[in-house]
């Protein structure tokens, strides 16, 4: 079976070097969950970004299902392929407004935006029932908003998710929570890009992607 994803020989850095990336090739098959570690400043992030085309390649290729990345419009990569930023992301409004922002775009126009019941039940999967709707979102803490971006993003069903240090502003509880949820969304088939600078190993079989030795290895859980 052919990978879902593929990097080739792929050169990137932002300028002064800031960011690098050399000559980086790795695989990611479907359903996989990818750690991906490494040292500040090795490209993580980057190598998120070049996946839904916020950055491009200086050389080499990228394939999703064995169509290089540059032939998908934007829009649609990124209903397929969804990034969650270490930084949340929100506009001004209620917390309902942002969770639906996504099913307001043009290239989700085909979509069924999810009803009340479904927004509150992941409110409450997320360990943030107690705040309303209607409250803004403008309110929330940076932990909280972590948890409603990432949220906003499982509402999509994307076939890959690229998760940039998702559980960064998060207490112990909260982040076993979101670790569970995004380990689940795996089990059920969902391809998984994790980026950690903790100690954190997933209780799923994954992959581990360092991205300075540019080695994967696979772990059973």
């Amino acid at each position: 079976m052919n990978p879902l994803l593929r990097f080739e020989q792929v050169d990137f850095s932002y300028p002064g070097g800031r960011g690098a990336l050399r000559e980086v090739s790795f695989s990611v098959r479907e359903k996989d969950f990818l750690l991906i570690t490494g040292p500040s400043g090795a490209g993580k992030s980057t190598l998120l970004r070049l996946l839904v085309r916020l950055e491009e390649p200086g050389s080499g290729r990228i394939f999703y299902r064995d169509k290089a990345l540059d032939e998908y419009p934007p829009s649609v990569l990124r209903r397929r392929i969804c990034l969650l930023p270490q930084t949340p992301l929100m506009v001004e409004g209620s917390i309902r407004d942002n969770l639906l922002l996504p099913f307001r775009f043009a290239a989700n126009r085909e979509m069924t935006a999810p009803g009340e019941n479904v927004l509150r039940d992941w409110l409450e999967r997320l360990e943030l029932a107690e705040i309303p709707l209607d409250e803004s979102a403008q309110n929330l803490s940076v932990g909280q908003k972590q948890r409603l971006c990432l949220i906003r993003l499982l509402l999509l069903e994307p076939e890959m998710a690229l998760l940039d240090e998702p559980t960064s502003a998060l207490d112990a509880e909260s982040r076993a929570i979101v670790t569970a949820v995004t380990e689940e969304r795996n089990r059920n088939g969902m391809a998984i890009l994790h980026v950690s600078h903790s100690d954190y190993r997933p209780r799923v079989q994954y992959r581990h992607l360092d991205v300075r030795e540019q080695s994967v290895t696979e772990v059973l859980p």
